[in-house]
């Protein structure tokens, strides 16, 4: 394999800062996911015979999401028990197909504030399969993904608090079993175009970092909470109908474009993903992205910047107005069916300090700002800022610190729903304007198969939009949690991880 090759090949490990690899990518080439891995958690060097002469080129840097795999999907939303500086424990058959097999547990107490005092538990079992059909079948560029997940347990951000941003980011998309990735991908022209087509969720794709599911807190894991709030941005395990197109402009700017189909009906409960007609699609939803990207092999300091927004196509519901025109709160009337909303987002993770220009470990600070652009919507605008330290104490280079706060503000059309309904009661009181969510968290790595997260969570005026009668203002909440995730082929000893012999 060529020196430019070597340089794709070693950029498929990074993550969206590109602190996915060692340093030793810049002068060798490490093994894509799943293959052999040496003690550091890095990639070993896999040598094969050169395909063809190509071109030397700088190295292609990684942006903020996933490469499109199924194991860089369960990464970047946290799913893994790896750090967000390293790739996850994957088991490579050795014939072009790696498997990556992982449970995920999210747990949750809030012994102060909310409606009431409680805990709840959720979980997911992620099985996903990557296949390489160059390796497989002569195909230069291809590959396959498919994602298998059972989702099970309670929220207590419905059961508890109130709220309807969770506290318990693996919650959701129907607690049951399902198909939720089965894709082609399609590199082109010396990787400088990548495509993806299949069943597919928009939240892996665009607007995501592994960055953000180093925390527990949904207003933030897996995707910045407004954008589901405003739109119907397609989400992780509910997939539908879709594909992608990232082209590289130069070695570091990027611009990234999709197309999903919005149907309701795959978000049922009981769905299993195996519906594949588009019966009940009432549209799509077409995300963008313009970035700048770079990575260890080409910048001390990697960094991502972007700018993009969405337009989507599809119907949703009025969030205040019934079929016939009154305000369904009090009418209990179906909603009104509207068509179109649209939105725009700037975002940024930037590493500040690298105390070992040859180390994964440093200060990354991130932060994102978004706001609607058309349609009628529940929020005005939404702004998030944290920091993530890698590497804490001596002896302890893969665990983490992470900080996050995020405010999301309520347009006039919500909180006129909770005055209708408090007026509806004779109660008239000031209405919170914003619902402000932070998390402090200590990533753990117990093994090079378990990593544990405590963290501690805080909610400053919890907004009520799903409980506009509830007579009085929801206390500010709480909350202890803890997130476990076991990488089971390396618990197995099928695979290595972080501080592996």
């Amino acid at each position: 394999m060529n020196a430019g090759k070597a340089a794709w090949a070693a950029l498929g490990l990074c993550t969206a800062l590109g602190i996915g690899a060692t340093s030793a990518e810049a002068q060798d080439a490490p093994a894509p996911p799943g293959r052999a891995q040496v003690a550091n958690g890095a990639p070993a060097l896999v040598r094969r015979p050169a395909l063809r002469r190509v071109a030397r080129r700088a190295p292609r840097p990684r942006p903020f999401g996933n490469d499109g795999s199924a194991a860089a999907a369960a990464d970047v939303l946290g799913q893994t028990a790896t750090p967000p500086a390293l790739s996850p424990g994957t088991f490579d058959l050795g014939n072009g197909l790696s498997l990556l097999l992982n449970y995920t547990g999210q747990a949750a107490a809030n012994p102060i504030g909310g409606i009431r005092q409680g805990s709840a538990y959720a979980g997911q079992l992620f099985f996903g399969i990557d296949g390489d059909l160059q390796r497989l079948a002569g195909i230069e560029g291809g590959s396959f993904h498919i994602a298998v997940t059972n989702r099970h347990g309670r929220n207590l951000a419905d059961d508890r608090i109130g709220n309807n941003t969770s506290v318990q980011e693996i919650f959701g998309g129907g607690q049951t079993t399902r198909l939720t990735l089965l894709s082609y991908q399609q590199k082109l022209f010396d990787n400088r175009l990548d495509i993806e087509v299949g069943r597919l969720v928009a939240n892996i794709n665009f607007l995501n970092s592994p960055i953000y599911c180093n925390f527990q807190t949904n207003s933030a894991c897996g995707n910045p909470t407004f954008v589901f709030k405003t739109s119907n941005f397609t989400f992780w395990p509910v997939a539908s109908w879709g594909g992608h197109a990232k082209a590289w402009l130069t070695d570091r700017v990027f611009f990234h474009v999709g197309a999903y189909e919005v149907n309701p009906l795959h978000q049922q409960p009981g769905d299993n993903g195996l519906d594949f007609s588009t019966k009940g699609a009432t549209g799509a939803i077409v995300p963008f992205e313009l970035g700048y990207s770079t990575t260890f092999a080409n910048d001390e300091l990697p960094r991502n910047y972007g700018i993009g927004g969405w337009i989507d196509r599809s119907d949703y519901t009025d969030p205040v107005l019934d079929a016939a025109g009154g305000r369904r709160v009090l009418t209990g009337l179906s909603p009104a069916t509207r068509f179109g909303r649209s939105g725009v987002y700037a975002r940024f993770d930037q590493m500040v300090w690298r105390p070992d220009p040859k180390g994964i470990q440093g200060l990354t600070l991130f932060g994102v700002a978004m706001a609607g652009t058309g349609g009628r919507l529940v929020e005005d605008y939404f702004l998030e800022i944290g920091a993530l330290q890698t590497g804490t104490f001596a002896g302890r280079p893969y665990d983490t610190v992470g900080f996050v706060i995020n405010t999301q503000a309520f347009s006039p059309l919500a909180l006129g729903n909770i005055e209708a309904a408090q007026a509806s009661l004779g109660l008239f009181r000031a209405i919170p304007r914003q619902q402000i969510m932070m998390e402090l968290n200590y990533g753990i790595q117990v093994s090079p198969a378990i990593r544990l997260t405590p963290n501690l969570q805080y909610i400053v005026n919890p907004d009520q939009t799903r409980f506009p009668f509830y007579p009085k203002n929801i206390p500010d909440a709480f909350v202890v949690g803890a997130k476990l995730s076991v990488d089971l082929f390396t618990l197995a000893g099928l695979a290595k991880g972080p501080g592996s012999p």
